[in-house]
């Protein structure tokens, strides 16, 4: 018989149930360097790919953005506007520093699969399931994060910039880093007020 240490078997981790019980997002605008070093990120993403997934079809991958591309994919958003709209200097200069704000930041890419038998709310869920892995993740290391979608995840063209394709879409962009401001604590929900039993 396997002893009670094997993998296969769920052993109590109380110190885990602490961090889901205190996890809180840090701002990406607070945030700081340094991030995560590649052996962090690799763990982070392992952590991150072993979600739920029906049909063990992985419907997701990870484009990382850490460095030089930050700003590089700043004036990718840049471009991108100043296609469809009007984009004044002070717009600009924000949207050029929107990836500067952390030293890490993973887009997590929900790829649906189609004419398949597992229904694309399940493929979805799981891409969401991802973003919230990563987050415990990154907390679990000493970070923060800040799992977020904003304008960009829906715009056509930094999507086609971003190189996604037919049936894919930007679940969100996971901010990675260490906080310069104390995490505040936000309401929770009355759970007698969303909890009912059949």
């Amino acid at each position: 018989m396997e002893s009670d240490t094997s993998p296969s078997f769920n052993r109590p981790a109380p110190q885990t149930l602490d961090l889901l019980l205190s996890r809180r997002s840090g701002s990406a605008k607070t945030m700081t360097g340094p991030g995560p070093s590649p052996e962090e990120l690799e763990t982070i993403l392992r952590a991150a790919a072993r979600v739920p997934d029906h049909g063990k079809l992985f419907p997701w991958r990870f484009i990382v953005i850490e460095g030089e591309a930050r700003a590089r994919l700043g004036t990718v958003l840049v471009e991108c506007l100043r296609q469809t709209e009007n984009v004044s200097e002070e717009r600009a200069k924000i949207e050029a520093a929107r990836f500067l704000r952390a030293p890490a930041i993973v887009c997590v890419v929900s790829r649906v699969r189609e004419a398949i038998p597992i229904p694309e709310w399940e493929q979805q869920l799981s891409a969401g399931a991802v973003c919230q892995t990563m987050l415990i993740a990154a907390t679990a290391l000493g970070y923060v994060a800040n799992w977020l979608t904003e304008w960009c995840a829906y715009h056509p063209l930094v999507r086609e910039r971003l190189g996604l394709k037919s049936g894919e879409r930007i679940a969100g962009f996971v901010y990675i880093g260490k906080s310069t401001a104390p995490l505040e604590e936000r309401p929770r929900p009355d759970l007698e007020k969303i909890v009912t039993r059949f």
